[in-house]
């Protein structure tokens, strides 16, 4: 359900990026350009862990600027640099997730990224 929830986030974002080859607890988007020393460069990905599900998010690790916007409910939510972990649906969250992709996307967009 977790898993779901997170994957619904990424879905508008799939008609202008690459999806990763699926497994069943993995899910993720890439560029589809080659800009990372010639390779696509990571925009998100959904992993299911043992106790909690991963929300990684590579634009927050990349722009400093996207880390001040990441509301202080959500920040507690975070491990390392550009993870969040979530044991069940939080709608309230999950919509602060949404509004911080949105923004990460864009970023790539302004890199012409995508």
């Amino acid at each position: 359900m977790v898993f779901n929830a997170l994957q619904e986030i990424l879905r508008p974002y799939e008609k202008h990026l690459k999806i990763l080859p699926y497994k069943p607890e993995f899910y993720g988007l890439v560029t589809r350009l080659p800009v990372h020393k010639g390779k696509p460069f990571w925009f998100a990905a959904v992993r299911m862990g043992k106790n909690y599900v991963s929300y990684h998010f590579m634009p927050v690790y990349m722009d400093a600027g996207m880390q001040k916007r990441i509301p202080p409910e959500l920040k507690k939510r975070m491990q390392g640099k550009a993870c969040f972990n979530f044991s069940e649906v939080d709608p309230a969250l999950f919509r602060q997730l949404a509004h911080l992709t949105a923004a990460g996307f864009e970023g790539y967009r302004a890199l012409k990224y995508v």
